[in-house]
């Protein structure tokens, strides 16, 4: 029990100095990175850049004592600052004090909502976030998020918004008074880093142009153009503190912090598996689940914001030769150096550096291909990520996210209400059934007419399986004198189903048609057998296999008006 809810245990017990090299490189290198990474990302929240490293330090050594994967780097991330960014908006305005007491208490909450989904097992849940919905989102998101870091880049004042068109309205009005410098030096910035990422990828660009800004801003002063820089940023390490939200604001923070709760586990879920893949080892999501809240949970005592797995730093720590989880603390350890010695050298930054640092990681998440993908696989699902991408720009982040969730649910219902209803036919030369309409060497069985539902079978589609096998049997071109449903599909049947059935089986028995079900699995044939129509079950029309009900049907035709369509099937299927 204690080296499963403490992973690290096992993690120190096979620890050798060869991985504790290797974890120590990959930490340092990581840390890096998260320096400015992490004063970005607190921007698109909204708040002081200081708060982004807070969010990079006490976290960084939660994880590790609980957490499965031994690659995923946590820390801030854009996308979760978003999400936080619109919660903030709706609740503290424009108040920076307001904002940064409910960031904290939304990281709290998030924690909770967690570990509570961790011990009760609840990793399930992370199912509700189909594909298309996770694509729409993630596609409108680095967006809003580049969007919202136009007038750091272009030197004028716009709101700090989730809804591109007031953004787009506020540059419109302001179009006038662009500062030049500003956007000259944004232009270079952007460009150096997307050109570094082209041709020198393995190398940590932002790392590079931070330094490279400091040295030349520290002989040359840039305050004399006009150029914003980042000011005052306290030096420390935070202080500990209890968050203690009252039950009105509970209630209007819990929303928020249940969208991340499920979008952090998402992406601690997908990208613990990718890595888990690639290196052969296993991971636990619900012991993700209890890691990632702890972290949260505990990170909030020490003013941390939501926290998640990075996508990109998780690859620079793999790629630095990560060996187990315990990288996260040396690059936690970075932080903490960073804030009790180094937060003086980054006051000088020009704002528009880390705007641009902000623009550069998350365009790399548009991701035009997915939606490509999509829309040649299965249109369906193209259309509920179009209708989650274009809800999330257009109406708001979580409720664009429900939108999406409830239209991936709606397509779902609709796609069971009507589904597939193959009809079949015999592949010749052997006994088995294939669809008629994919297989053009099929042969009908004469008299017989059989079909497959692709679906589970209950109320949902109940009414349309009636009507589709009764217009195919009676209203036919040619009236079969037997139906057989291959139920080899069909997963489940609830009671609306059954009658159903019993309504098909007295229909065509009027009709002088007789009905066979065949190759139902076990508990569907417990169901039936429970049923009002289980004697029908027990009168020999109940079969393994398709050939079994086809031979029984012939078998009878032939007996009653001394045809020879049995020999001749088998001679067909021999």
């Amino acid at each position: 029990m204690i080296f499963k809810y403490l992973p690290i245990l096992k993690t120190l017990k096979d620890y050798d100095l060869g991985k504790f090299k290797a974890d120590l490189i990959a930490g340092i290198t990581v840390g890096i990175v998260l320096i400015p990474q992490g004063m970005a990302y607190a921007v698109i929240a909204g708040l002081p850049p200081i708060y982004g490293l807070y969010a990079g330090l006490v976290p960084l050594f939660i994880y590790p004592f609980f957490g499965t994967s031994r690659h995923i780097s946590v820390g801030p991330v854009a996308i979760d600052m978003l999400i936080l960014a619109a919660g903030l908006g709706f609740m503290a305005g424009s108040d920076m004090a307001d904002k940064v007491t409910f960031a904290v208490m939304i990281a709290f909450i998030t924690g909770i909502f967690q570990l509570i989904m961790g011990f009760l097992q609840l990793g399930v849940v992370f199912n509700l976030f189909s594909r298309p919905v996770i694509s729409g989102f993630t596609i409108a998101a680095p967006i809003i998020i580049i969007a919202s870091q136009l007038g750091t880049l272009m030197g004028i004042e716009i709101p700090n918004s989730q809804f591109i068109y007031d953004i787009i309205y506020h540059i419109w009005q302001q179009l006038g008074s662009i500062h030049i410098p500003t956007l000259i030096l944004s232009v270079f910035f952007v460009s150096f880093l997307v050109l570094m990422r082209r041709y020198y990828s393995k190398l940590p660009e932002s790392v590079i142009l931070v330094t490279v800004t400091l040295i030349i801003v520290s002989i040359i002063g840039i305050s004399q153009w006009g150029i914003a820089q980042v000011g005052n940023i306290p030096k420390g390490l935070p202080a500990f503190s209890l968050p203690s939200p009252n039950l009105d604001t509970l209630k209007q923070l819990a929303p928020n912090a249940f969208t991340l709760a499920l979008i952090q586990f998402m992406t601690v879920a997908s990208l613990s598996k990718s890595f888990a893949r690639k290196h052969a080892y296993t991971v636990n999501p619900n012991q993700e689940l209890i890691a990632i809240g702890s972290s949260n949970l505990l990170g909030s005592f020490f003013q941390s914001l939501p926290i998640s797995s990075s996508f990109t730093r998780s690859a620079i720590s793999e790629q630095s030769g990560s060996k187990t989880s315990l990288s996260n603390v040396f690059a936690g350890i970075v932080i903490l150096l960073t804030l009790l010695f180094l937060t003086p050298i980054f006051e000088i930054l020009p704002e528009p550096l880390l705007g641009a640092i902000i623009v550069v990681s998350v365009s790399s998440l548009i991701d035009i291909k997915e939606l490509k993908f999509l829309i040649h696989t299965k249109r369906r699902d193209a259309l509920v990520a179009l209708i989650t991408f274009i809800c999330v720009l257009a109406i708001g982040i979580q409720e664009g996210i429900i939108i999406g969730l409830v239209s991936s649910v709606l397509a779902l219902l609709l796609k069971m209400s009507k589904p597939t209803v193959a009809e079949l036919g015999l592949i010749p030369e052997t006994r088995d059934f294939k669809n008629r309409n994919r297989f053009s060497e099929v042969k009908q069985i004469p008299g017989v007419l059989i079909l497959r539902v692709d679906a589970p079978f209950s109320f949902m589609n109940a009414e349309f399986f009636k009507n589709y096998i009764i217009e195919k049997s009676i209203n036919g071109k040619e009236a079969p004198k037997y139906v057989i449903i291959d139920g080899t599909t069909i997963g489940d049947l609830d009671v609306s189903a059954m009658d159903s059935l019993l309504m098909i089986i007295e229909t065509l028995k009027k009709q002088g048609i007789e009905l066979y079900i065949t190759g139902l699995i076990g508990p569907v044939r417990d169901v039936i057998r429970k049923s009002d129509i289980s004697t029908f079950v027990r009168s020999n029309r109940f079969f393994n296999t398709v050939h079994d009900g086809v031979v029984a049907a012939l078998k009878k035709q032939d007996e009653q008006d001394g045809g020879n369509r049995l020999q001749s099937y088998l001679e067909e299927c021999a």
